[in-house]
């Protein structure tokens, strides 16, 4: 079975991609995994569906087949558990190009963990 790119040791359908059907992301951290992952398998529904009504773009494009990353790391996590209503993430995906850095900013809407912004680093 496919392993889940977003660098847990889990298989994809049980990991990132039962986020993208449709199970509701428990952390600001699970979100982003599942959004980094997102971009990997080319779903730009999931990564709208994800975005904060606030700031999410009115289409997203991705390359046919997803982004090319090669790897995710977490560096840190502040807040965004299962109570809270505000999460912090910082993180590094690897890419071919090079390593893409970013502090990303979640906040829930409607009950859900959503992508607010994030700023490179």
């Amino acid at each position: 079975m496919k392993r889940c790119p977003c660098g847990l040791d889990r298989p994809y359908p049980l990991c990132c991609g039962a986020l993208h059907a449709g199970k509701p992301a428990p952390t600001a951290e699970s979100l982003m995994r599942a959004r980094y992952s997102a971009f990997v398998v080319g779903d730009a529904d999931y990564l709208l569906r994800t975005w904060a009504s606030s700031t999410r773009p009115a289409s997203l494009e991705l390359p046919p087949g997803g982004e090319p990353y090669i790897a995710l790391r977490v560096l840190h996590s502040e807040q965004g558990g299962p109570t809270d209503t505000y999460g912090e993430v910082r993180f590094e995906a690897l890419h071919p190009s090079g390593t893409q850095r970013e502090h990303s900013r979640f906040i829930r809407e409607g009950g859900a963990w959503v992508y607010l912004n994030g700023t490179a680093f």
